[in-house]
C-alpha cells in the first residue's frame, strides 16, 4: 500500500509539473512575425490572383484567423517602426525611406524589447530599415541574434558591402551578422529563412525557452533578383490576363510591368517555398501548436500588377497602397479559419502581443495602437471612433498633399495643397466602395470637414514629435560599432539624395572624443588635384589630393572633441562639389 501511496503522489506531481509547464508556455508562447516587403494585397492565391503560386500562404490562411481590413504605412521604414513600437512613425523619429529618414530613435521601446520582460530569446532576420549604425541597429534594440542588409534594399545606394554587385545582389551576399560582415552562399530569401530556422532550433536545444522570431524578407523588393527556377514557373504568363472583371488591374500592364510581375511572382514562390521548411521545422519540433505566426506585408506593389480590384499601389493613401494581408495562427490558444472585417493596423501588433504575452506594454509614451485580443476571443466590439491617419511624402509630410484619415466606414483623401478649400478633397465610403471609385463628398461635407479637423489636429500633433524636431543621431566611436560605416540611406542635405555625386549631404552624428582614421569612398573616382573637405561642427579639414584620380581618400589621425554635429565631407574640385557614397570612421584611441 505504501509504494501504491508513494507512485500515486509521484504521478500527481508529475501531472502537476507537467500542468504548470503548460500554463507557463500558454502564458508565454513562441512568436514568430512574418513580413515580405513590396507584396501587395494581390500577390497571392489566396487573395484571387490566378497566377501566382503560393499554396504554403494560402494553407496558412485557411487555417489562421484573417484580419481583412488589415492597414499599414504606404512605405516600409514606417510600416516597420510602427509595427516594431506600436506608435505612428512620426513619434518614433522616422519620416522617410532615405534622406536620414529611416532612423528610429534608440529609446524607442520594440516588441524585442518588451518581451525581454519576460525573458524571450529574439531574433531578427532580413531587413530591418530602421538604422544601420549604433544605437540604432537590431541588436541595439533588443535582438540577441540578427542577420541583416543594409538599407531600404539589397543593391541599393546604402548598401555598401552589395550596391556594386549590380544585378546579382540578391545571390552570395555580404551580410551583418550581429552588427559584423559576414559572406553568405546563395539566395537571400533562403539564407534568411535558413538562419531563422537554426535560431529556433538553438534556441530549442538550449532549453526551449520562448522566443521571438522576425522574419523580414526583402523579397520582392527591388532589384527584381530571382533564381532561374522560380523565374521559369512564370516566364510564359501573361500577367494582365485572367482575372474577375471586378478585381482586374486599374491601370493597364506595359510589357515591363508583366515582365516585372513574373519576376515577382517568382520570388513570392520561392518565399512560399522557404515558409514551407519553417513551418515543417515547427511540426519536427512539436512547437507549432504553442507558437503565435502572423504573416502580413508591409506596403502595396511597386510594380503595376494584380492588386485585387483595389485602388492604387505603393506610396498611395488609397487602399491599394495601405491595405495588406494579415493572417494569425496560434492553435493552442485560438480557433481558425475566422475572417475579421473590423480595421486593424501596424501599430496594434505591439499591444496585441503584449497582452497575448503577459508582458506590460510602454507605459510612459502615447501607444497609437489597439489590442486585437478582443476580436481573436471572439468579443463583439466595434470601434466606432477609431480614427486612421496615411500619409505620405519625401521628407517630411506635405500639409494635405497624399494624406487620408478614415473613420469607421468614411475616408477623406486629400492630394491638395495647404490652403485647398475641402472641395479639393475625396471622401469615400469603403463598406459600400472598397475600390474608392466613388467621390461622395459633394452629399457629404459635414463628415468631410469632421474628418480634416481630427486630421489637422493629429497631424500637427505629429509633426511637433519629439523625435521629428530631434531626429537620431548616429554615435560614432563607441566601443559598440567601431568602425562605423556612413551610408547614403542615411545621409540628409538635399531632398532625394541617392547615388547623385554633385550633390550636398550630411549625416547627424555624435562624434565620441579621439582620433580617427577617416575613408571617404566615392561613386566614381574623382580628378587628381582637388581639395577634400570635412566639416564637423566648427573644425574644418582640407587635404589636396596630389597623387592620383581615386575613387578613396584617406585622413589620418584626425581628432575629434565630444560632440553632436553634422558630419559634412565633400570633395572640390572645378567648382563642383562632390559628396562621397559613405564614409568609414574607424576611432585609433
Amino acid at each position: 500500500m505504501k509504494k501504491i501511496h508513494i507512485i500515486t503522489l509521484l504521478t500527481s506531481i508529475l501531472i502537476f509539473l507537467v500542468s504548470l509547464s503548460f500554463a507557463q508556455d500558454f502564458e508565454h508562447p513562441n512568436v514568430i512575425l512574418i513580413i515580405t516587403d513590396d507584396q501587395g494585397y494581390g500577390d497571392l492565391g489566396y487573395t484571387g490572383n490566378p497566377h501566382v503560386q503560393t499554396p504554403v500562404i494560402d494553407s496558412f490562411a485557411n487555417e489562421s484567423t484573417r484580419f481583412n481590413n488589415f492597414y499599414v504605412s504606404p512605405v516600409c521604414a514606417p510600416t516597420r517602426s510602427s509595427l516594431m513600437t506600436g506608435r505612428y512613425s512620426l513619434r518614433t523619429g522616422v519620416r522617410d525611406t532615405y534622406n536620414g529618414g529611416a532612423i528610429m530613435a534608440t529609446h524607442e521601446i520594440t516588441i524585442a524589447e518588451m518581451l525581454k520582460q519576460a525573458n524571450y530569446r529574439t531574433g531578427a532576420f532580413g531587413k530591418w530599415h530602421l538604422g544601420d549604425n549604433y544605437p540604432c541597429r537590431p541588436n541595439d534594440q533588443g535582438f540577441d541574434e540578427t542577420l541583416i542588409h543594409l538599407a531600404g534594399g539589397m543593391g541599393q545606394v546604402g548598401d555598401v558591402t552589395n550596391y556594386y554587385k549590380r544585378d546579382s545582389s540578391y545571390f552570395d551576399p555580404v551580410l551583418w551578422y550581429n552588427g559584423k560582415q559576414k559572406v553568405y552562399k546563395g539566395y537571400c530569401s533562403d539564407i534568411f529563412t535558413q538562419q531563422a530556422i537554426n535560431f529556433i532550433e538553438k534556441n530549442q536545444r538550449s532549453g526551449g525557452t520562448p522566443f521571438f522570431c522576425y522574419l523580414a524578407f526583402n523579397a520582392p523588393h527591388t532589384p527584381l533578383q530571382v533564381p532561374e527556377a522560380y523565374y521559369n514557373l512564370y516566364k510564359d504568363i501573361d500577367p494582365s490576363q485572367g482575372f474577375d472583371d471586378k478585381r482586374q488591374p486599374f491601370v493597364e500592364m506595359s510589357e515591363k510591368d508583366k515582365e516585372d510581375a513574373r519576376k515577382v511572382y517568382g520570388m513570392v514562390s520561392n518565399i512560399d517555398d522557404n515558409l514551407g521548411k519553417l513551418f515543417a521545422k515547427l511540426d519536427e519540433l512539436k512547437i507549432t501548436d504553442n507558437t503565435l505566426i502572423i504573416f502580413m506585408t508591409d506596403n502595396g506593389p511597386q510594380q503595376v500588377r494584380y492588386v485585387a480590384g483595389l485602388r492604387g499601389k505603393k506610396s498611395d493613401v488609397y487602399c491599394g497602397g495601405v491595405k495588406v494581408p494579415f493572417f494569425l495562427k496560434y492553435p493552442a490558444r485560438f480557433e481558425g479559419n475566422r475572417d475579421i472585417d473590423i480595421p486593424a493596423a501596424h501599430y496594434d501588433i505591439l499591444p496585441t502581443l503584449a497582452q497575448i504575452c503577459h508582458v506590460e506594454m510602454p507605459m510612459d509614451r502615447s501607444i497609437d495602437g489597439k489590442s486585437l485580443l478582443p476580436l481573436l476571443e471572439g468579443d463583439d466590439i466595434i470601434w466606432e471612433n477609431r480614427t486612421m491617419f496615411f500619409y505620405w511624402t519625401r521628407k517630411y509630410p506635405e500639409l494635405y498633399n497624399n494624406i487620408a484619415m478614415q473613420s469607421g466606414p468614411y475616408k477623406l483623401v486629400g492630394h491638395a495643397d495647404h490652403n485647398s478649400p475641402i472641395t479639393d478633397f475625396e471622401l469615400f465610403k469603403l463598406d459600400d466602395d472598397p475600390y474608392e471609385q466613388m467621390n461622395i463628398l459633394g452629399d457629404n461635407k459635414g463628415v468631410a470637414e469632421a474628418l480634416k479637423s481630427e486630421f489637422d489636429r493629429v497631424y500637427a500633433e505629429l509633426i511637433t514629435s519629439e523625435n521629428i524636431k530631434n531626429p537620431p543621431r548616429i554615435v560614432v566611436g563607441d566601443r559598440h560599432e567601431n568602425p562605423s560605416i556612413l551610408n547614403r540611406n542615411d545621409a540628409g542635405g538635399s531632398r532625394g539624395i541617392w547615388a547623385q555625386e554633385e550633390i550636398y549631404g550630411k549625416w547627424r552624428v555624435t562624434i565620441n572624443e579621439g582620433y580617427y582614421n577617416i575613408k571617404f569612398k566615392f561613386v566614381n573616382p574623382v580628378e587628381v588635384d582637388g581639395d577634400m573637405y570635412l566639416e564637423a561642427g566648427s573644425m574644418v579639414k582640407k587635404q589636396k589630393n596630389k597623387n592620383e584620380a581615386t575613387d578613396m581618400i584617406v585622413m589620418k589621425n584626425i581628432y575629434f572633441s565630444q560632440q553632436d554635429c553634422d558630419f559634412k565631407p565633400f570633395y572640390q574640385i572645378n567648382g563642383k562639389n562632390i559628396f562621397p557614397f559613405y564614409v568609414e570612421l574607424d576611432k585609433v584611441n
